[in-house]
């Protein structure tokens, strides 16, 4: 499935994990323009959104799981989010961490919490929908992990 098709299956769970792709990147970039501020509730969130980024790229590229060096705590907390559900939980957790960035002062932060938030209502729309989680194999997804041996 060439990845035009796989936007055309409407299946929610790929638009999610293309939308966390996204959320990686602006997520460690945001973080790291960030971290520079003189505020200290700044570059605290600033860190929380690096460490999210982070997280999301072993949640969104399996296929990393599989070739980078990680304890198997971490693959084993990285596994539970295999659910359409579970990862609409984590995006929203990640995304409401980011919203209270706001409490203190505004920052460019509040993109990465925008798009943590779409990633989540995707996820969860591909749940409500009863649709099964489909990776993208561009990502990693069914094929490509069964290639490394």
């Amino acid at each position: 499935m060439s990845l035009a098709e796989e936007f055309r299956s409407r299946n929610f769970s790929i638009y999610g994990q293309w939308t966390g792709v996204l959320c990686i990147i602006l997520c460690l970039a945001v973080g790291i323009a960030n971290i520079f501020s003189f505020n200290a509730v700044l570059i605290i969130f600033s860190i929380l959104c690096i460490v999210s980024g982070c997280i999301l790229v072993f949640i969104e590229v399996p296929f990393l799981l599989r070739i980078c060096p990680t304890s198997e705590k971490f693959d084993t907390f990285i596994r539970r989010f295999t659910t359409n559900y579970m990862r609409a939980a984590v995006y929203t957790v990640m995304s409401i961490v980011q919203w209270l960035s706001l409490l203190k002062d505004p920052s460019s932060l509040l993109a990465a919490a925008v798009l943590l938030l779409i990633a989540g209502i995707f996820y969860a729309l591909a749940g409500l929908k009863n649709q099964d989680f489909v990776g993208s194999k561009t990502l990693g997804g069914q094929g490509i992990a069964q290639m490394i041996v």
